[in-house]
């Protein structure tokens, strides 16, 4: 008898209200999906459709107002705030429009900063291939204000990988480049995290960058709003714009 296989992400009727004046808003009304492990999953919709909030709620820098966030079978939602740290700490990473790069500490510094703050020693071997990786070799040495903005992404998303997470979110990487560099970035984040074995998860506008994932689920209005499988950037931008009337 085959066993079934633990989604990497699994929300369950995950709803996040926030406080407006003298009521309040749904910024989730009550989410739920299962992302499999390895997969590539890209998170579309309108501004205001609850993108970011589905992000933050599911990688566990949000608490759900109510129903459970679950990363590799671990439901956050009974953790303590400690133990919900040190859960990202170990299990996730992440890339942000802003590249969030300590200007003072050096590109290999910067990298290896998630393990610096855990205590831990690099893997030297790790760090070498995620270099190698993002096109810094010989950049080592490199301060923040040295790099391109495609080069400082580099840098953020091999910091993202250096823990070996299981899962990786990503919120609009590419919002702040250009889309020939965009491209480049989005390959190496997709190439690396293949390569790794781990979970991917973009939250996107762009439909060329969705149209490079396994499956683009579509939100409006704090709700899914349905799902394509591999669908071509035509197909996407077909349907935002349905989402848009």
């Amino acid at each position: 008898m085959t066993r079934a296989v633990e989604p990497a992400v699994r929300l369950v009727q995950v709803r996040r209200t926030y406080r407006d004046g003298g009521g309040a808003v749904d910024a989730l009304g009550g989410v739920s999906l299962d992302l499999a492990p390895g997969s590539f999953t890209a998170i579309m919709g309108p501004s205001g459709s609850g993108k970011s909030t589905l992000l933050n709620c599911a990688a566990g820098l949000d608490t759900p107002t109510s129903g459970a966030a679950v990363i590799g079978g671990i439901n956050l939602t009974t953790l303590s705030p400690d133990a919900v740290t040190r859960l990202r700490r170990d299990r996730v990473g992440f890339v942000f429009q802003a590249y969030n790069l300590v200007a003072h500490l050096t590109v290999a510094e910067n990298v290896a900063l998630p393990l610096t703050l855990a205590g831990r020693a690099p893997d030297d071997r790790l760090r070498r291939y995620l270099m190698h990786a993002v096109g810094l070799e010989g950049m080592e040495h490199r301060l923040p204000g040295e790099l391109s903005g495609g080069q400082a992404q580099r840098v953020a998303i091999a910091r993202a990988l250096v823990t070996r997470p299981a899962v990786v979110f990503a919120d609009e990487p590419t919002g702040a480049l250009d889309s020939h560099t965009g491209a480049q970035v989005l390959d190496v984040l997709r190439t690396t995290a293949t390569a790794l074995g781990q979970t991917l998860v973009v939250v996107t506008h762009d439909a060329h960058v969705a149209a490079a994932a396994d499956r683009v689920l579509f939100l409006a209005d704090g709700r899914l709003a349905g799902w394509l499988e591999a669908p071509t950037a035509d197909e996407i931008s077909a349907r935002m714009t349905e989402l848009g009337r």
